[in-house]
């Protein structure tokens, strides 16, 4: 059985735009399309943009949801997913993917979200951190043990083992990193991100893309997904996908839980479907043993 992986922000590069262009008279009316959703030149900054221009989140987003979708809707009868699942705003794409959301929907909620978080990155300065070579548990761990002092943070992505992203204000991100290297952490690594993703400091990110989530029709999708935030089962109620999308911006991305329970569920090989090659990289990190397979 075929798993379909759609990467999430991170994974964009310059000049994506051209490649989205190269796939055809499909793709590039799909990038009109969102150019006039949108309301901004999203063709000329994915086609020209430099890297700064294209780690703003309302064009990052917006972005990687674009390619994703066009990549899957271009396989025509070659996307025959048996399941899905999406890292972060990754999830919005599979949905799109796998019929669950309308294109126009998906990009309406994507560039929605992608706003609301940029301004909850501005009414907090937060940041983000990769902690290498420590178990999950411990990281969480260490993790509350900071939160008591009152500052947050907090384990937002379970990437692979040995691979946990924390988020939260920066003295406390900070903290957590001291304690982790102290307790054997091989690496800590802060991340060039505008903000704390995946913690409580995004709440007023989730409750402005809470009322576009409860006007948009969210219909089964072809094929079960695996949510972030409950990776343990795959999904085809819209109420239930409806739930975890609510839920994702404040909750911990359960990347490596949902890799794991895809495998047990039946998943015999992966692709992965956008730009760039992270979840090709982090599959292997979870499971030698899983078969990839170039889209």
């Amino acid at each position: 059985m075929r798993a379909y992986l759609f990467p999430g922000q991170g994974s964009q590069y310059p000049g994506m735009g051209k490649d989205i262009l190269a796939l055809g008279e499909k793709a590039a009316l799909r990038m009109q399309q969102a150019v006039s959703i949108l309301g901004f030149p999203l063709d000329e900054l994915l086609c020209n943009g430099s890297e700064e221009d294209l780690r703003q989140t309302k064009v990052t987003q917006p972005a990687i949801f674009l390619h994703s979708v066009i990549l899957a809707e271009v396989m025509g009868d070659r996307f025959e997913p048996g399941m899905v699942a999406g890292h972060s705003l990754g999830e919005f794409s599979a949905l799109t993917a796998a019929g669950a959301l309308g294109f126009e929907d998906g990009l309406r909620l994507v560039s929605l979200r992608a706003s609301a978080m940029q301004k909850a990155c501005e009414e907090q300065v937060s940041t983000m951190a990769a902690v290498l070579g420590l178990d999950d548990d411990k990281v969480v761990a260490l993790c509350d043990e900071v939160s008591q002092t009152g500052q947050i943070v907090v384990a937002a992505n379970f990437n692979c083992p040995g691979q946990v992203v924390i988020s939260g204000v920066p003295a406390a991100v900070e903290l957590a990193g001291i304690k982790a290297l102290e307790a054997g952490a091989l690496k800590v690594v802060p991340l060039a991100v505008g903000g704390a993703f995946h913690s409580p400091l995004m709440q007023s990110a989730a409750s402005a893309l809470q009322g576009a989530l409860d006007a948009t029709e969210i219909l089964a999708p072809r094929c079960p997904i695996y949510q972030n935030v409950a990776p343990t089962e795959g999904r085809l109620d819209p109420a239930l996908i409806r739930d975890g999308l609510s839920k994702q911006l404040t909750g911990p991305v359960l990347w490596t839980q949902s890799i794991r329970a895809m495998l047990q569920g039946g998943a015999t090989e992966f692709t992965e479907v956008g730009p760039g090659k992270v979840l090709q990289g982090l599959l292997r990190k979870i499971d030698r043993q899983a078969v990839f397979v170039q889209a």
